[in-house]
């Protein structure tokens, strides 16, 4: 019933479901209806374990409009006992105890939410750490981490106990199952509330947590020179992780730096040194004046906590060279330097004159690419194979062109399957891909079973094999997804530009229609490339073209490179260690 309903009526109408459940559940009681609340009870029961796994949004919504779950569960326990007390007789002593036993849970549960808490605040998870040994630490005890989950509103959840116990003791007419099934609620909480208790007890005098002392002191000691500085949330840990692997071969003195503890947990292995302070005070507080380049790979918010570092060249290095508004965005002049791939990056700064002096740009190559190959040096011992990456939808509303995927996608791989002789085709979206558009994660969805219904892997964590893939975690990054590729479908952002250095042929989207010349004009990195109009009509014969080897794009593929790439010589990671030698001075 849950799962059909769909979107933001679906997500209301989800709710008033799970409320009219609790509704049929508090009447019947009323009324003695023992089989009605058993239904009632058990559906509102099973509706919160589904919605909890199954629809967030709902569970949301209804915190907003007063309806949270610590409302929701008095609701099935004032049922439970309005069952009992109108089916049957019971004497003072009995209705007495029948109310307190369900009271007691929420009163062990409520000190024991307060209770842990205070152990939290005795030992703040301030900061945490990858790949570095602050030896020991003497840490205030905490409790189980099963002790700890249910502590608070969440243990009240046993008295669900008394939903059967209720529905037993009113069909036999008998207070008896309604007194046991209390007790065994009253039981289970205090085991959990008093585990939480000794562990408070134990940790009484213990003073303040030593964890972030110790991370400044390995930072004294360890004087990192360089920091990878990463402030974004999980979702966009994508955009630090391209930069592990040059800033490991920089072979300096070097710190990953970040905010969240969410994405800390996302982060590509790494062999550097790793440190999260989530809060500003304490990252602030921190001594980094061994710090000489801060290298930035996303503008956000909390960059300020760095930025205010006044010993430090700050970098903006970015997440990727491309066309789109977003790589030339206003806040970049707030850096010392901003760094860019070629010539077509320093360029895009002038059109766009949002402040970024021309002297401040500094053009680096991609050191990230050089374990792309380049065109006929790895054996083509494998099926013609198309990489189709779309980007996401973008932030704004009202561009429904900046993904080729919401217009375009399902026509594309349904060309790319009819298509023969037949290809392999590898569907790797951006990974943002339906966070801000419901109809582009639709089409996403529907492209995925197109895939699967070819028989494709929509899962893959590999791309060896002749079958098509769907490639949508970390593994395989899309570096390896380009050395698998004798065709790149795409759209304007930089993966159109890393795939250059392949060499190989690509081809960009063109929903929105516009004439090639401006086209290509309004967006160089489309200059060695094919374009696809939205219906796809030059699909068919691009492949047959690129397929063929007689490929005329190739001149103007290999001037495009060094445009948006940069010389080859020095290569790319060298010209990245010269820069950082010269900030570390």
């Amino acid at each position: 019933m849950f799962g059909k309903l769909m979107g933001p009526a679906g997500v209301a109408a989800r709710g008033a479901v799970l409320l009219l459940f609790y509704l049929v559940a508090l009447v019947s009681a009323a009324l003695g209806a023992v089989w009605v609340f058993a239904v009632g009870a058990t559906l509102a029961i099973a509706g919160e374990f589904a919605l909890a796994r199954w629809s967030a949004p709902t569970m949301t919504l209804l915190e907003k409009v007063g309806l949270g779950r610590v409302y929701r569960q008095l609701a099935r326990d004032a049922a439970s006992i309005l069952l009992v007390v109108a089916a049957l007789r019971l004497t003072a002593g009995e209705l007495v105890t029948v109310l307190l036993l369900p009271v007691a849970v929420w009163v062990v549960a409520v000190f024991a939410g307060a209770l842990n808490r205070m152990i939290d605040r005795r030992n703040p998870a301030s900061a945490l750490v990858r790949n570095i040994d602050l030896g020991p630490l003497r840490a205030a005890p905490r409790p189980p981490e099963w002790a700890a989950g249910v502590a608070g509103e969440r243990l009240a959840v046993v008295n669900m106990l008394l939903v059967p116990a209720a529905v037993l003791a009113a069909a036999w007419d008998s207070v008896t199952p309604m007194l046991a099934g209390g007790a065994a609620t009253v039981l289970s909480a205090a085991l959990a509330g008093g585990v939480v208790a000794l562990t408070w007890l134990r940790g009484r005098g213990m003073g303040k947590s030593p964890l972030l002392p110790a991370v400044q002191h390995w930072m004294e000691s360890y004087r990192p020179e360089v920091a990878l500085y990463f402030a974004g949330p999980a979702k966009d840990v994508y955009q630090a992780n391209m930069w592990l692997a040059p800033t490991e071969a920089l072979e300096r003195r070097a710190v990953v730096l970040m905010r969240s503890r969410e994405a800390f947990h996302e982060l590509a292995d790494t062999r550097l040194p790793v440190i999260c302070v989530p809060a500003g005070v304490d990252f602030m507080n921190l001594d980094l004046t061994s710090v000489r380049a801060a290298l930035y790979a996303a503008n956000v918010g909390a960059n300020i906590h760095m930025l205010r570092e006044p010993g430090t060249k700050h970098v903006f290095v970015g997440h990727g060279d491309s066309d789109k508004q977003a790589s030339v965005n206003p806040y970049s002049k707030v850096y010392d330097e901003v760094w860019v791939a070629g010539l077509a990056g320093r360029e895009r700064y002038a059109r766009a004159g949002v402040g970024v002096l021309d002297a401040d740009i500094v053009e680096i190559g991609r050191p990230q690419l050089a374990g792309v190959h380049t065109f006929g040096s790895e054996s083509i011992d494998r099926p013609f194979t198309v990489l189709y990456a779309p980007t996401w939808e973008g932030w704004l509303d009202d561009d429904p062109y900046h993904t080729s995927l919401t217009a375009m996608g399902e026509r594309i791989i349904r060309g790319l399957l009819a298509a023969r002789p037949s290809v392999r085709v590898i569907y790797k979206p951006h990974p943002l891909t339906g966070t801000r558009s419901k109809e582009t994660k639709a089409v996403h969805e529907r492209v995925v079973e197109l895939i699967r219904a070819a028989g494709g892997d929509t899962e893959a964590t590999s791309l060896d094999g002749p079958g098509h893939r769907v490639v949508t975690g970390r593994v395989p990054a899309l570096f390896d997804c380009f050395n698998q590729t004798d065709m790149l479908i795409s759209d304007i952002s930089s993966v159109v530009s890393d795939f250059v250095q392949s060499q190989r042929p690509y081809v960009v989207a063109n929903p929105s229609g516009l004439p090639e010349d401006e086209f290509r004009r309004n967006f160089p990195t489309s200059r060695g490339a094919y374009l696809l109009s939205a219906d796809c009509g030059e699909l068919e014969k691009i492949v047959a073209v690129t397929r063929a080897g007689d490929d005329p794009m190739t001149e103007a593929r290999r001037d495009l490179k060094v445009y948006l790439l940069g010389p080859d010589e020095p290569n790319s990671m060298e010209r990245f260690r010269q820069e950082i030698g010269r900030l570390c001075g």
